[in-house]
C-alpha cells in the first residue's frame, strides 16, 4: 500500500458555550474523511522493483528512484504503442509528476523498494505522439458504504472504504467521481439514511450542493471470520437515486492487516465495473434528476398573454453569489479559471475560497445579473457547466479531433 500523509488541525476555544461545541462537534468533531489524494490525469505505472547500492543511503534511494523512472517509462512506452525507446533523465525529470512508495527498505548502502511512477499525460503523450483525448461520464457523486458488525457507516467516522476511495487515482478513469472528504456538513448530508431515499426533489438538491448529475454508492459488507482472521468482503456496484444494483462481486484476504489491499482492490474493481457499465448505457442519469425549468422559462412555454406575464428579471446592480467548482490540477490551471471568469461582462469579482491543488477548488464569484445569466456566459466561453443556481461546476470541454481519431482510454497501472 502507497504511503498516505496526512495532517489535521484541531482547534477550540475555552469561550464557546456547551452548547455551541456541541452542534461544532456533530459537524466537525472527530476525524470523519480523508480528502481525495489524487485526481489528475496522470499516467500511472505501479510495482516497479529496484534493488540500488551506492555510498550512502540518500545516494541509493536517488539512484532508485531514477532507475524506476526509467524502467516505468520503457512500460508506459510499450502499453500506449510508443515501442519502448528510452529518454534521458532530463527529460523524464521533467514528465515525471510524481513517485509513489508503495513498498521500501532503506539500508545504509542500500535501497530496496517497489514504486510507483506518475508521468504528466500532456508531456508524456507529446513525447510519444499520442492523442491524451479521453471521453468522461456527466460527474456522479460518490457515497461510499461501508456495513460490518450490522452497522453501516459512510462519513459518520473515518471508514477504511472512504480511505481507499480517497487513494485511489481516478484521473484516468472514464468515470468522473466527485468524491467528498467527508469534512463539513458531509457526514450529515450523506449517510445511509440518505441511500435509501427515494423523493427526486431531495436528491436533487444534495447532488446540487456538490456540483453532480448522478449518484454512485459503492458498498462494501466486511465478514471478518475470527478477530485478526481472514476478511471476506462483498461488494456490490450501486447507481442512482432507487440505490440500484449492477453487479456483486466478493475478495478475501486472509489476515486484518491486508484489510487496506482487500478495499484497494475492491476500488480498482469497482472502478472497471462503472466503467463497463457507462460504455453499455447502464449508467444513464435519472431524468428527475435534472433542475426543473426556471419559472421564466415555465412561463414562456404556457403562457402566450404577454400582459399577464410577471417581470422575472433582475433589477439592474443587483449582485448575485455564485459558488463555482473547477479542475485545478496547478496554480496555472487557478490563475487562468480565474482569469476567464474575470474576463465575463459582468463579474464584479472572482476569488477561489477553497483551493485544492489536483483536485477541486471552488470559485466565489459576484456577478451582476442571475445565476442562469452566468452560466450562459460561461457555457458561450466553451466550458461545459453543470448544476444550477448559487453551485456551479465547470469544466474545459474536450477539444474537437478527427472522427476517426480513437481516444486514450488506458487504465493505469
Amino acid at each position: 500500500m502507497a504511503y498516505l500523509f496526512s495532517r489535521r488541525l484541531l482547534a477550540a476555544s475555552a469561550a464557546v458555550a456547551l452548547t455551541a461545541g456541541a452542534v461544532w462537534a456533530q459537524i466537525e468533531g472527530g476525524a470523519r474523511g480523508v480528502a481525495p489524494v489524487d485526481s489528475a490525469g496522470s499516467y500511472e505505472v505501479s510495482g516497479v522493483g529496484v534493488d540500488v547500492a551506492a555510498k550512502s543511503a540518500d545516494a541509493a534511494r536517488y539512484a532508485g528512484w531514477r532507475l524506476a523512472q526509467r524502467k516505468a517509462w520503457v512500460q508506459l512506452s510499450q502499453r500506449l504503442g510508443g515501442g519502448g525507446a528510452l529518454v534521458s533523465d532530463g527529460t523524464l525529470d521533467s514528465i515525471v509528476s510524481g513517485i509513489v512508495v508503495e513498498n521500501e527498505q532503506i539500508g545504509p548502502t542500500r535501497y530496496i523498494a517497489k514504486l510507483g511512477v506518475l508521468f504528466d499525460r500532456a508531456r508524456a503523450g507529446s513525447i510519444l505522439g499520442i492523442s491524451t483525448y479521453a471521453e468522461r461520464s456527466p460527474p456522479m457523486l460518490v457515497i461510499p458504504v461501508l456495513w460490518s458488525g450490522g452497522v453501516g457507516q459512510v462519513f459518520e467516522q473515518r471508514t477504511p472504504w472512504q480511505e481507499a476511495w480517497a487513494r485511489y487515482r481516478t484521473g484516468n478513469s472514464a468515470i468522473d467521481y466527485i468524491r467528498p472528504s467527508g469534512t463539513g456538513p458531509d457526514s450529515l448530508i450523506l449517510n445511509v439514511g440518505q441511500t435509501e431515499r427515494r423523493p427526486r426533489a431531495w436528491w436533487r438538491a444534495v447532488i446540487n450542493q456538490y456540483g453532480a448529475r448522478d449518484i454512485l454508492i459503492p458498498t462494501v459488507h466486511l465478514h471478518r471470520q475470527w478477530p485478526g482472521g481472514p476478511v471476506i468482503g462483498v461488494f456490490e456496484a450501486r447507481h442512482g437515486p432507487d440505490n440500484d444494483l449492477l453487479q456483486r462481486f466478493a475478495l478475501r484476504v486472509g489476515s486484518a492487516d491486508g484489510l487496506p489491499r482487500l478495499l484497494d482492490a475492491g476500488v480498482k474493481r469497482m472502478d472497471d465495473l462503472y466503467q463497463e457499465a457507462l460504455r453499455s448505457g447502464a449508467l444513464r442519469p435519472d431524468k428527475a434528476l435534472s433542475p426543473p425549468p426556471t419559472a421564466a422559462a415555465a412561463s414562456d412555454a404556457t403562457d402566450d398573454t404577454p400582459d399577464d406575464t410577471t417581470d422575472q428579471t433582475v433589477e439592474p446592480g443587483a449582485v448575485t453569489s455564485v459558488n463555482i467548482q473547477y479542475e485545478s490540477a496547478n496554480a496555472g490551471a487557478v490563475s487562468a479559471t480565474e482569469a476567464l471568469v474575470r474576463g465575463i461582462p459582468g463579474v464584479r469579482s472572482a476569488v477561489t475560497d477553497s483551493l485544492a491543488l489536483g483536485g477541486t477548488s471552488v470559485m466565489r464569484v459576484s456577478y451582476a445579473g442571475d445565476a442562469d445569466q452566468l452560466k450562459a456566459q460561461l457555457q458561450a466561453r466553451g466550458l461545459q457547466v453543470f448544476g444550477s443556481g448559487a453551485l456551479l461546476r465547470i469544466r474545459r470541454a474536450p477539444q474537437l479531433l478527427p472522427p476517426d481519431l480513437a481516444p486514450d482510454n488506458a487504465i493505469a497501472g
